[in-house]
């Protein structure tokens, strides 16, 4: 089945110049939040909407954090639902919203087929089981709905989160040479709330679904130009920052 386009079609595209201002607002993540979630924010709009019709979906934000995606698809016309397993990330806005569930991504407490849509982004990378994950994310998107997950890829440019790029030389010795170099822990602990998650694993993941079609797998934030480089083996770990992975629900 191909992409659908119909929330903004003209709206959102993979062009060179979405890349480059989503890769500056990444410079800001820990300094300016705001900047950088928001416009990631708007982006998934557009990235979701090329897929689905948000204008009265039912929609699971796996991860959803502190109201940056809830401001953007709510915005577009969407039921936003929130699962979180943090009260500090729901919270990060001030007051938790209506429609929010605290709870394990890897035991969504809703029913088989509860949404329209089921997202998440960069959540993936933090849990110990992710494909778990996956999986309940699609058992309850409905049939004909949509699942969308993102993630870090471990061996990317920000694989390490804070820690990058140390984290190429192992997230345990990039944990320690953060903690040495800030006197704190860093937000993401490798082994505890940082894992690596490859390409390779998402690609072979998206590969053994019998419940779902796979409408895409491909860089989130490349240009199209180069989402070709997603599919090459050893390279496509490096020059990946975040993989996409679109499944409409048999």
């Amino acid at each position: 089945m191909p992409p659908q386009s119909l929330s903004a079609p003209s709206a959102w595209a993979p062009s060179l110049r979405r890349s480059v201002r989503l890769f500056r607002a990444f410079r800001v993540e820990q300094t300016q939040p705001e900047v950088f979630y928001g416009q990631l924010a708007d982006d998934a709009v557009g990235h979701v909407s090329h897929y689905t019709d948000l204008a009265g979906a039912r929609m699971l934000d796996v991860g959803g954090g502190p109201g940056y995606f809830r401001t953007a698809f709510e915005g577009a016309g969407a039921t936003y639902f929130a699962l979180d397993a943090d009260v500090g990330e729901l919270a990060g806005l001030g007051d938790i919203a209506p429609r929010t569930v605290l709870g394990s991504g890897m035991q969504l407490p809703f029913a088989d087929g509860t949404f329209d849509i089921c997202y998440s982004s960069n959540v993936l990378e933090h849990v110990d089981d992710p494909w778990r994950m996956a999986d309940e994310m699609v058992r309850v998107t409905r049939p004909g709905g949509l699942t969308f997950i993102s993630y870090t890829v471990w061996y990317g440019p920000w694989g390490g989160h804070e820690t990058s790029p140390w984290h190429y030389l192992g997230g345990r010795r990039a944990r320690r040479r953060y903690r040495r170099s800030h006197g704190h822990e860093p937000k993401n602990k490798f082994g505890e709330s940082l894992f690596a998650v490859t390409v390779r694993a998402g690609r072979r993941w998206a590969a053994s679904q019998t419940a779902g079609e796979v409408l895409d797998v491909v860089p989130r934030y490349n240009p199209a130009r180069a989402r070709w480089l997603s599919r090459v083996p050893l390279l496509r770990e490096v020059v990946t920052w975040n993989l996409v992975i679109v499944l409409r629900r048999r």
